[in-house]
């Protein structure tokens, strides 16, 4: 199926932006016929446990249902601890022939799930399985308890960390335990913000990553300055300054969160309508470059038939044409960008300066 996603795209039946979902949709069918396969198989060692299991959230474009072929999941996994159960929870092991404590039993069943997603077989990996953005990135727990899991984003978590919770979606789990993360998510995402703190921060993270990966080449839609990045830091960053007032702004897809915000009038129509063609121009044309020359582009080298592909997927009539649209579009993103978000923030600073000053 994904193959056929692909073939759709390159010959012009469907452009990127539009197999997003379906793309999602065959990672998510992926997930949850192997999760219980995986649990079924784990559980004939180390036996059950009580409580509803091991869900799992899908964050970036798996949540915001915006895959590529050959996109990365970016996954979390949470499980249930009974509430009866209280302390004794953590004392009790396994029901199996080998019994493992709850937080060792959910670790492996998570590892042992990734590994049915990303093994190498004869015919290539399913998916690549990306687990950088669960609690305390690389070095965090492979899998949480729900409860863990919200005290640690009340408590400790980044600003980026809640930025990444705007694009969670409960992919796979027990429906019920499905519906209270999900339920727990909005409530943290809906929390009160300092905004002057919020903006802040945001804006120098957008700052250190352009640091670290500098964009030299129009092609590197994903980082160059009026690309993705920028388009879904003002999506993010909106969400997180209002959702506190108006919930319903949220949404991990983020054409349909700037929607969102423009009709709760908490984005300018105008300045929404360009984020959004935004989006899908540089959904397209990524989603284009990753079927057929990867991610980098040689103009020099580029065959006939890949510019004219690319032309007709950010619909323009040649090569030239599309260069002097994604110049236009990347311009006025940015422009958005700086309003949005670095000329509040430096407004912001030196109000957290003077704070902290008082202090």
């Amino acid at each position: 199926r994904q193959f056929q996603a692909g073939v759709h795209i390159l010959r012009n039946v469907a452009v990127a932006h539009s197999m997003g979902g379906p793309i999602a949709d065959i990672a998510e069918t992926a997930i949850r016929a192997l999760l219980p396969a995986v649990t079924a198989e784990f559980e004939k060692q180390h036996g059950k446990l009580p409580g509803r299991g091991l869900a799992v959230i899908g964050l970036g474009k798996l949540g915001g249902r915006e895959m590529n072929v050959g996109s990365d999941l970016d996954l979390v996994f949470i499980y249930d601890v009974p509430a009866e159960l209280g302390d004794e929870w953590t004392l009790m092991q396994s029901d199996g022939s080998r019994p493992l404590a709850p937080m060792h039993y959910y670790a492996r069943l998570a590892q042992r799930t990734i590994g049915a997603l990303d093994v190498a077989t004869t015919e290539g990996r399913l998916f690549e399985v990306d687990m950088r953005l669960r609690p305390s990135g690389n070095s965090g727990p492979i899998a949480s308890g729900l409860a863990a899991f919200g005290r640690y984003q009340r408590e400790e978590a980044w600003t980026w960390e809640h930025m990444s919770l705007t694009r969670a979606r409960v992919v796979a789990g027990d429906p019920s335990f499905a519906t209270e993360i999900e339920a727990g998510i909005r409530d943290l995402l809906c929390r009160p913000r300092d905004g002057d703190q919020l903006v802040v921060d945001i804006a120098d993270m957008r700052r250190r990553m352009a640091e670290t990966y500098p964009a030299d080449n129009l092609w590197d839609v994903k980082h160059w300055r009026g690309g993705m990045v920028d388009v879904d830091f003002i999506a993010q960053y909106l969400q997180l300054r209002h959702a506190e007032s108006n919930p319903a702004v949220l949404s991990p897809n983020t054409r349909a969160a700037l929607t969102n915000l423009a009709k709760a009038g908490l984005l300018d129509r105008e300045a929404a309508e360009d984020l959004i063609e935004a989006v899908h121009l540089w959904h397209n044309i990524q989603g284009l470059l990753r079927l057929t020359v990867g991610h980098k582009l040689d103009e020099a080298a580029l065959p006939a038939g890949i510019a004219a592909a690319l032309a007709a997927a950010g619909d323009e009539v040649d090569f030239r044409g599309l260069k002097q649209h994604m110049i236009d579009i990347a311009e006025l993103a940015l422009g958005h960008y700086r309003t949005l978000i670095d000329e509040p923030a430096d407004a912001a600073r030196p109000r957290l300066d003077s704070r902290e000053t008082e202090r």
